[in-house]
């Protein structure tokens, strides 16, 4: 997940999504978690048009429980600092999953 910048602070979190973004949240412990990288990369790559951010969901676990991200992996889409849409939910996304998601936004 080497092309995702990882946020550490809720501060940073609040910067990210000034910008048209996805953010990522995952955990390294997860095995639905673990098969998104197998493909994450190539998301990236195919939508140029967002940066994409990952939060480690243990680290900021009150963010995650403010936006109700109530699964792992779940991603949200973010421009100007509103929510444009979300992946959410504790089921494993493939990489159409995630690509439908991004194209739907």
């Amino acid at each position: 997940m080497d092309k995702l910048i990882q946020l550490h602070s809720l501060e940073e979190f609040k910067e990210a999504i000034q910008n048209k973004c996805i953010i990522v949240f995952s955990t390294d412990w997860c095995p639905d978690c673990l098969y998104m990288k197998t493909y994450i990369e190539h998301v990236v790559e195919n939508n140029p048009a967002y940066q994409f951010y990952y939060v480690n969901r243990d680290d900021m676990l009150d963010l995650c429980i403010e936006l109700k991200i109530l699964g792992i992996p779940s991603f949200i889409a973010y421009n100007k600092g509103q929510e444009l849409g979300r992946l959410v939910s504790k089921l494993r996304k493939t990489e159409e999953e995630v690509q439908s998601f991004i194209d739907s936004i």
